[in-house]
């Protein structure tokens, strides 16, 4: 009879793997929308994306890529905790799969930019300044979807942290980092709804957002070192 059963080394490489997908998010905020978008002139930012139309779907698909990295470390990171607490781990990759779902969904608004943006009759209907209005909203959608699904991948990055400090074969730091992590993106999206005044700086999610780039190196330089547990 074939085993087939995934190793620790395995899930711990394929997580590394998922982990380099998600650099196809910094690529479209930080490449893509950050040489497309004027802020507060919707109106040249609907012109760049219509005279970069290639660059602006190469965004979307950086941020699919992310997304589909995402998918594959929920699956991962449940194999490589699994010894640790089966449910709990089980529960911390459903919390990793809700906020992928729900960012998904929030990227059906960027195709509703370029179909407001590409579709004649629209012209017809509304107003050069109308449709750019609903540019705007489908931007500002897709950033209110992102923002609640990174709710859930705070809780993910806690239950995450508390299950490597429970570990025996990852060191603890990393899970006390990821749980530092979590609160950072917890923080930063609950303060729109919660505390509206105060201001975060961007250093601050630079800083605790340490705790994932932390272990996404170990995944890559120490993660096929991972001695099986014994049964």
């Amino acid at each position: 009879m074939t085993d087939n059963k995934i190793s620790l080394r395995a899930a711990a490489i394929t997580a590394g793997v998922a982990y380099l997908m998600m650099m196809g998010t910094p690529f479209a905020e930080f490449y893509v929308l950050e040489k497309l978008i004027v802020q507060g002139d919707m109106t040249k930012t609907a012109n760049n994306i219509m005279a970069h139309e290639a660059l602006f779907r190469y965004g979307m698909v950086g941020y699919l890529v992310n997304f589909i990295g995402d998918l594959i470390a929920s699956w991962a990171l449940y194999i490589l905790l699994k010894p640790v607490n089966e449910n709990l781990s089980l529960l911390t990759a459903l919390f990793r799969l809700v906020y992928t779902v729900i960012s998904l969904a929030a990227i059906l608004n960027l195709v509703t930019v370029l179909t407001l943006l590409n579709t004649v009759p629209y012209g017809a209907v509304f107003t050069p300044e109308q449709i750019y209005a609903q540019v705007d909203l489908s931007f500002m959608a897709f950033r209110k979807g992102w923002s609640v699904a990174y709710l859930f991948f705070g809780i993910h990055l806690w239950l995450l942290g508390y299950l490597i400090i429970k570990s025996k074969y990852i060191p603890g730091i990393i899970g006390w980092l990821l749980i530092v992590a979590g609160s950072g993106w917890l923080i930063d999206n609950l303060k729109p709804l919660l505390f509206p005044d105060f201001t975060i700086n961007f250093i601050f999610i630079m800083i605790t957002g340490m705790g994932e780039l932390v272990f996404t190196f170990w995944l890559w330089i120490r993660g096929w070192k991972i001695p099986e547990p014994k049964l």
